[in-house]
């Protein structure tokens, strides 16, 4: 197990790399000068010159890539070019209400597609498999930036329960586990897990029919085996994949989605990230960018680990 641990870091390391040099050339490539957010419209070229000296911005990219991968390996990812606050800071601060969003919104998205799924797997074809299956395609197929907004009318306009925006009372942006705060994560937690819920629910749907139907269930059930016997050796063989599947959906919901942070004003990553490219504000834009991607990749590491530790085939393989 240790030298297979071993192998999935090494193999992370060239990952790692790629992902810095993609989110150094992304920024780059696009029109525009990342100045302007700072240059009042009248500035002369002599001020330009210096800030594109200050910010190097003035030397080849080879050598921008080169000492802002080191100061990033230094926990220095610059400075803010719209406020001049640590991007680090900025970033971290995001992430952590990402992170609390997402966690909340896997609770709600994995229960009920694992749930559901196997409700459907052990039901195949019948009014109760229709109706999961159903529940599936909706989450599945529904934008969530307009179940957002619905959400938003229904619950926070007409009803007047929950908040519509933000992520704590006066605009604060600092969580605490109180119900001041857990309010304002309720709605953005629901339209955030459905997308997952649906993606889970079809695949341990498919998993849980398909491991059903195979020939050891049969001669389980033909030794006498109890159900509930039956039901874990389902589960086990069914959680390598479905580990797999609800370990990239958390991926993407630690990536934050920038039309359901923009719809509730949530300060998140997404949020931050909308604001970074609507300001052109590369060094922020960079280390949103890159901190949001050593996350995928570390949370595929470890989905990789937990899928080896519960089946052994993985590592001989």
């Amino acid at each position: 197990m240790l030298a297979y641990i071993a192998r999935r870091i090494v193999y992370v390391v060239p990952i790692v790399i790629s992902v810095a040099l993609v989110c150094f050339l992304l920024v780059h490539i696009t029109p525009g000068d990342p100045l302007v957010a700072v240059l009042p419209a009248d500035a002369s070229q002599e001020l330009a010159a210096q800030l594109r000296t200050a910010y190097g911005f003035d030397r080849p990219l080879p050598v921008q890539f080169g000492l802002w991968l080191m100061r990033a390996l230094h926990g220095d990812l610059g400075n803010s070019i719209a406020t001049g606050r640590p991007v680090l800071a900025e970033v971290m601060r995001a992430v952590s209400n990402t992170v609390t969003l997402a966690i909340a919104a896997a609770i709600i998205g994995f229960t009920m597609g694992i749930l559901l799924g196997l409700i459907a797997g052990y039901f195949r074809e019948t009014w109760i498999d229709k109706l999961a299956t159903s529940f599936a395609i909706a989450g599945v197929s529904v934008p969530h930036y307009w179940l957002g907004m619905v959400l938003v009318i229904i619950f926070s306009v007409q009803l007047n329960w929950l908040p519509a925006v933000g992520a704590g009372p006066g605009g604060s942006a600092t969580w605490a586990w109180d119900w001041a705060h857990l309010q304002y994560l309720v709605l953005p937690a629901i339209t955030t897990s459905v997308i997952p819920m649906g993606i889970v629910t079809r695949t341990v749907r498919a998993l849980t029919g398909d491991i059903l139907s195979q020939d050891f269930v049969e001669a389980l059930r033909a030794k006498g085996l109890h159900e509930r016997g039956v039901f874990r050796h389902v589960i086990k063989n069914a959680a390598p994949t479905a580990l797999a599947v609800m370990g990239l959906q958390l991926g993407y919901m630690l990536g934050g989605s920038i039309l359901i942070e923009t719809v509730f004003s949530w300060p998140g990553s997404g949020f931050l990230l909308n604001s970074a490219i609507f300001q052109r504000d590369l060094p922020l834009l960079q280390g949103t960018i890159l901190i949001l991607a050593l996350f995928f990749v570390f949370l595929n590491l470890m989905v990789d680990i937990a899928q080896a530790a519960i089946d052994p085939r993985i590592k001989r393989g």
